[in-house]
């Protein structure tokens, strides 16, 4: 299933839907095809709800296509939200997880190239989350080095502490795309993550989460991103250092993980503070993070004070 939040112009209340070809369709209106009631209305509720939920709501919707036809509404009309618009807890982030991208950082810092030996985390704040194709602020007062970083984002689907490698997808509902947006001067000024990451709005999440019996092997996908058109980072997730049952049991060793918890798995080399000279976003540029088998996200740069 391809799960869409989104509203529309006559009612702006985000709401479940899922993507159909072109259109999407309310799960509502799915409910109402086949004769069911009391579906979710939100995804995080679905998630929370338990494969079984999951299964009858596929179910539903498979058994309904031939009676939808038009129903719903064009991709283009709608207004995309974050999958789930208020995370639960922070985005779990993985800092250096493609050989490429920790090599590039050591090479503009200086240093020798060091892999890590077990995964760097870091999180966002729930509040630096906003849609696929929202504006991206940029907050001059407070930075003036706003870089990129497409990625994977991993969502839980059942929780769980101390999951053991083998049986980590297991707990996957599907994945998204998450563009990690970082002021690289308030990283380097604080001396940790968190900070430059989580300014409000630098976490563009979508357009849809694929659940993951449909998206399929998470360790062959392209990741892409443009930045007014010109290819800036390409890579693939085989290319990951730490591979997601590998994240999922370090991360979960003695911390729980919950239904709609989001992780961000790394980034390719391409970013910008990186190149020589270096480049960073500016008012009016646009953002285009694709990864293969789930869409692409649009975000424009807004300069505010």
């Amino acid at each position: 299933m391809r799960y869409v939040t989104f509203s529309t112009t006559g009612d702006p209340t985000p709401r479940l839907g899922v993507a159909l070809g072109d259109r999407v369709i309310d799960l509502q209106i799915v409910a109402s095809a086949v004769g069911a009631e009391g579906l979710p209305s939100a995804l995080l509720d679905l998630i929370r709800s338990g494969p079984a939920a999951w299964r009858r709501t596929a179910d539903m919707v498979d058994r309904s296509r031939s009676r939808l036809g038009g129903a719903g509404f064009p991709v283009r009309e709608i207004r995309w939200h974050p999958p789930i618009p208020r995370l639960p807890k922070n985005v779990f982030c993985v800092g250096r997880n493609f050989v490429g991208h920790a090599a590039e950082g050591a090479r503009a810092r200086g240093v020798a190239l060091k892999l890590p030996q077990v995964p760097m985390y870091f999180t966002k704040a729930p509040t630096a989350v906003v849609g696929p194709y929202d504006d991206v602020p940029w907050h001059r007062s407070a930075t003036q080095q706003v870089d990129w970083e497409a990625e994977l984002g991993v969502v839980i689907g059942l929780a769980g502490c101390n999951i053991r490698r083998e049986a980590a997808l297991e707990h996957v509902f599907g994945y998204t795309i998450v563009n990690d947006v970082t002021a690289r001067d308030l990283q380097d000024l604080h001396g940790q993550f968190f900070k430059g990451k989580s300014l409000d709005g630098s976490c563009p999440v979508g357009p849809l989460v694929v659940t993951s019996d449909e998206f399929g092997d998470p360790h062959a996908k392209d990741i892409t991103l443009r930045v007014n058109g010109v290819v800036k980072q390409r890579g693939n997730t085989r290319d990951m250092i730490f591979r997601i049952d590998v994240l999922i049991e370090s991360l979960s060793h003695g911390l729980t993980l919950e239904p709609g918890d989001l992780i961000a798995t790394g980034t390719p080399d391409g970013v910008g503070f990186a190149r020589t000279p270096p480049e960073f976003l500016q008012e009016g540029d646009v953002m285009e993070t694709e990864v293969e088998g789930i869409g692409t996200m649009r975000n424009r740069i807004v300069a505010r004070d």
